[in-house]
């Protein structure tokens, strides 16, 4: 299993893409459906310009979230680490920007361009919390679930990654499917391709994107993000990080 975690890397008249450290950052869901304009609007692009690498030179990357409060993000854990590839508790790269409800990421006329300007990393699972440089007041955060998800529950997933494992890279339409819990462990949500495909899946650059809950008018319910799985698209079973069990240090942080 890798963590879905991968970098773009550009050269003198070349951009390479290349699977780093433990993971790659899930793309933008195979097999998924792209969403429909405003939907999901708690859902975030992380894209980090500049992060430094261990022979001295510097990488970009991307990687999902969703606005948990008017000033925090959620998102995975390993998508904050350092050029030796230990999760850390600050933006790694010269430049980390939240994109917040824009569906369409071409349509700059939408959403809001914020830099993450703090991260707290969860002790226990592969989960980060980023601050915002402002507070983003015309987007309802996602509610973070404080109750595990039963063993055959479908969840849906948002986020901007690729859509394949191979040649990687990030879409700029935000694209949703759905998986089915298919067991738990204390720190890991595990999840399958449910729909529209049975290898609906999330990919590079999705990581840290949010597993949640639909609930009609009680509005969605966040339970896990992207943490890591195998090559995209795929019908084996994702490692979801669960966020359910660790709800009361998210509204420690946040509040």
């Amino acid at each position: 299993m890798r963590q879905r975690r991968a970098s773009i890397t550009a050269g003198v008249g070349i951009v390479a893409v290349a699977l780093l450290g433990l993971a790659s950052p899930a793309n933008a869901i195979a097999n998924g459906d792209p969403v429909k304009p405003g939907r999901y609007a708690f859902s975030v692009k992380l894209t980090m310009t500049g992060i430094p690498t261990a022979d001295g030179g510097k990488r970009n990357s991307a990687c999902s979230g969703a606005l948990v409060s008017s000033q925090w993000i959620i998102t995975a854990g390993h998508c904050f680490r350092d050029a030796n590839g230990v999760r850390v508790e600050r933006p790694v790269a010269d430049s980390t920007v939240a994109t917040i409800g824009r569906t369409d990421l071409t349509d700059t006329t939408k959403g809001h361009d914020l830099e993450i300007v703090e991260v707290r990393q969860s002790p226990t699972a592969d989960v980060s919390l980023a601050k915002l440089a402002e507070p983003v007041r015309d987007i309802r955060p996602i509610k973070v679930s404080g109750t595990a998800p039963e063993v055959g529950t479908v969840l849906r997933l948002t986020g901007y990654g690729s859509t394949t494992s191979s040649n990687p890279a990030p879409v700029t339409w935000l694209r949703t499917g759905q998986l089915e819990v298919v067991g738990l462990t204390a720190t890991v949500t595990q999840v399958k391709g449910h729909a529209p495909q049975a290898d609906t899946t999330p990919c590079p650059y999705d990581s840290g994107g949010p597993f949640f809950v639909e609930r009609g008018r009680k509005g969605p319910a966040l339970v896990a993000v992207v943490s890591n799985g195998p090559s995209c698209p795929h019908s084996s079973i994702e490692s979801a990080a669960r966020v359910d069990n660790i709800a009361d240090w998210v509204a420690e942080v946040t509040h």
